[in-house]
Parts: C-alpha cells; structure tokens; sequence
C-alpha cells in the first residue's frame, strides 16, 4: 500500500515543510508515502466559500486514481486514539488497498461532491488547526502509528 497525503495550498513558513520532511524520512522505512500539494487557487479572493470549495475538489478528483481509497481530514471527523489509528491503518493496508489518499482541504473544508466519495473522515482534534500546520502534526501521527504498528519505543501510553 501507498499513502498519499494531499494538502490544499503550499506553505508559508519554512519550519512547516521542515517538519512534514522529518516525518517523511521516518517514514521511509516502514511505507511510501507521498506528501503532494495542490496550488493555491487563482483569484481565491473573487471568489465565494461554495466556489472555492468546488474548484479545490476539481483539482483534488485530478489527482486520484481510479482505485484510491478517499479519507478527509476533517474537524467533524472520527476520532482516535494513536493506537486506534494505527489499528486503522493496519486494517487498510491488510484489505489490499494500492493507495489510500488522505486529504487535507482549504481554508474552508470540502464539497459536498469530495465529501461523498470519501469513504471516512478523521478528526485530528476537536480544535481547528490551519489547514498549514495540520501537515506536520499528520505526518507525525502517521509516524507514531506505524512506530506503533512495528512495537517501536516512540509511542508511550
């Protein structure tokens, strides 16, 4: 299985896209996963909410394979825990999946479109993150999962 992680927008700061690299060379030794952004939308600004929505689905539809499991990101998603969650990718990659396709959306969520052919939502938090920094705490989450799925000292309970 691969894991495809894609982000709305590039980012602003430095220490941001450091974090998602560390996190991506952890990762390197247990799964591929491919940290890809789409570009900020043009004109975003002459835009309203439900049309800035729409067009980042176009692009997110782009990007996906025929076969890729959807998964948003989302505030209103489900929760777990870190072990839950590596349960829940030990599941994923155990049913055959080629690619699982985690997204993280703009500033102002998804479609109704995106949301109904994603196959779950996870919640990262009942706080709101900005849709930058939710990177690299994704990242870590998804490093800490596997450390756990693999019996690594990373994770403590």
């Amino acid at each position: 299985m691969k894991i495809v992680v894609l982000a709305i927008g590039k980012t602003d700061e430095n220490w941001i896209q450091e974090g998602i690299d560390k996190y991506s060379k952890r990762l390197k030794h247990y799964i591929a996963v491919d940290f890809q952004t789409i570009p900020d939308l043009k004109n975003r600004k002459n835009l309203s909410e439900s049309q800035q929505k729409e067009q980042e689905c176009e692009l997110i539809f782009k990007q996906l394979q025929y076969t890729d499991q959807l998964i948003l990101l989302d505030e209103n998603g489900k929760d777990f825990s870190s072990r839950k969650f590596a349960q829940f990718l030990q599941q994923k990659m155990n049913s055959g999946i080629k690619r699982l396709v985690f997204v993280i959306g703009g500033p102002y969520g998804f479609s109704e479109a995106l949301c109904s052919k994603a196959s779950s939502k996870i919640s990262l938090s009942k706080m709101t993150f900005s849709h930058q920094i939710v990177r690299p705490f994704f990242a870590e989450q998804l490093y800490r999962a596997f450390s756990i799925l693999n019996n690594e000292p990373y994770h403590h309970d």
